[in-house]
């Protein structure tokens, strides 16, 4: 395949990376991230480009432009619930946003697919058409092991980074 090809493949379209591209991206992927959770004081698991691979299990990235590096990037885990979005990055622009936020909602959608949200994140995916999990067994299956706060309203109080927070689970758990 010649390296035009390689690069054409790989222009908007979402790529899982290696471990080994994630180790090597670490402070790229730091940047994306810190651009989108700085403005909320930062991702509660993500604190420097040394936290990055102890914070997801997966890293899928996409490059928008014309230039060669990846303008957003989604973070999720392997869980009890099944693909557990965990976080995501974007370089500001209106495309990687967008393009961050479509992907995450089109697969939360899916069966075996979540997310745990809060702020604004939780009304632009609600508009976009992600379900709300408001069974508490449901998301008690998903968050084994998770000590949480039920409130019955679909909320829940959780200590994430050593914060609590409220939360609720958005998608289609396991």
């Amino acid at each position: 395949m010649k390296l035009i090809n390689i690069i054409l493949e790989k222009k908007n379209n979402w790529l899982p990376m290696s471990p080994d591209e994630v180790k090597q991206a670490e402070k790229d992927l730091f940047d994306l991230i810190d651009t989108a959770y700085g403005p909320i004081g930062g991702h509660p698991n993500v604190t420097s480009p040394a936290s990055i691979s102890s914070a997801a299990d997966l890293y899928t990235v996409i490059d928008l432009d014309d230039d060669p590096e990846d303008d957003a990037v989604i973070m999720s885990k392997n869980r009890a619930g099944g693909k557990k979005f965990v976080g995501m990055g974007h370089d500001n622009t209106k495309q990687s946003r967008s393009a961050a936020v479509n992907y995450t909602a089109d697969n939360l959608k899916k069966k075996g697919h979540y997310i745990e949200v809060s702020g604004k994140i939780y009304d632009i995916l609600k508009a976009k058409g992600v379900p709300v999990v408001d069974d508490e067994e449901t998301v008690r299956n998903a968050l084994k092991g998770k000590e949480i706060v039920w409130h019955g309203d679909g909320t829940y109080d959780r200590v994430i980074g050593g914060k609590k927070i409220k939360k609720i689970m958005m998608g289609k758990p396991n």
